[in-house]
């Protein structure tokens, strides 16, 4: 179990961290071969931005303008073990599905569901069932099967000529980075948190040297890998550098990804949809078995993410031929 889900989270005394990847796996696709076509209007997009596998989602959505075509739906950052709730919203109910736990959508497909409630997941407004909550194929979908509702000049975060190489990339940063920080946190003996803290920082080390003499992680313009990779690093310093005792350095004081990091999160799509009150409240409110008092840090101070950061010197077109969206 682990704190993406709505069940809460714990630390099995002994046990090395191991992600449930269990998810509903349908597909909202053009030719609606799952059941669940393509269609604007129909779907919510229910996130939180304190979760990073979330943050993915509202990313992508942003950057490739599908405001219009798929509504979003905000939890708050904090729940309990039932599920993530719409308390940020009047009367604490979703304005389009009008539903107050995000239970209730994963209960009307599936009356007996056994799993946690997770962010993201898309919802089928007309009938109010959730859709799927396979964080990994809705940003990928959003970017290749609704490409015929993208903003005029949305970036392409799939390219043809690196996916191969991306889909790699991507799969090291998850195994070793998005995931090998939950494998600290959550280690359950010491033997299992010393061997997830030495992948952590060798998977870390790596991706020093790759985005030493590239701007971005596939070369000169944004992929989903890159944003993959950003939202672990935005809570780095916040949370897992001490939270999760991810502690040989803080991303501050890892001078390329650092950079990286910065530049990322000031574009337009990255910076604007990251909250680091809310990221640091579910963490510290939500995880009470490694955080027992619940209490909230202050720091650290979020300006930091707004100096410069030089990468330009790198060369690049962030958005490749288009552009970025528009401002917030």
């Amino acid at each position: 179990m682990t704190s993406d889900t709505a069940k809460g989270s714990y630390v099995e005394p002994g046990k090395a961290f191991d992600r449930d990847m269990n998810y509903i796996p349908d597909r909202i696709t053009r030719d609606g071969r799952d059941g669940w076509p393509v269609e604007p209007g129909r779907y919510r997009l229910v996130v939180a931005r304190a979760c990073p596998w979330a943050n993915r989602s509202i990313i992508v959505h942003r950057l490739l303008g599908l405001e219009d075509a798929i509504s979003i739906g905000y939890c708050g950052p904090t729940h309990d073990e039932r599920s993530w709730t719409f308390d940020l919203d009047p009367g604490g109910v979703d304005p389009v599905l009008g539903i107050e736990r995000l239970q209730e959508a994963y209960f009307k497909r599936f009356p007996d569901y056994p799993r946690g409630i997770t962010v993201p997941a898309m919802v089928d407004v007309p009938t109010g069932q959730v859709v799927t909550n396979d964080f990994p194929w809705i940003t990928h979908d959003l970017a290749t099967e609704w490409v015929d509702f993208h903003r005029e000049g949305a970036p392409d975060l799939w390219p043809a000529e690196v996916r191969d190489e991306m889909t790699e990339v991507m799969q090291r940063i998850f195994t070793e980075v998005n995931n090998g920080v939950y494998r600290c946190g959550f280690a359950g003996s010491q033997e299992a948190y010393d061997a997830a803290y030495d992948r952590l920082f060798v998977a870390l080390d790596w991706l020093e040297d790759r985005l030493a003499t590239r701007r971005f992680l596939m070369g000169e313009t944004i992929t989903e890998a890159d944003v993959r990779l950003f939202t672990t690093l935005a809570r780095f310093d916040a949370v897992y550098h001490g939270h999760f005792k991810c502690n040989r350095q803080k991303l501050t004081e890892m001078p390329v990804l650092w950079a990286y990091a910065r530049d990322l999160f000031q574009t337009p799509g990255f910076g604007d949809t990251t909250d680091f009150e809310q990221i640091k409240q579910h963490y510290y409110v939500v995880q009470s078995d490694i955080n027992p008092t619940r209490v909230v840090p202050q720091g650290p101070d979020p300006a930091v993410w707004l100096t410069p950061h030089g990468r330009e010197e790198l060369g690049g077109r962030p958005f490749g031929d288009g552009t970025p969206p528009p401002q917030l």
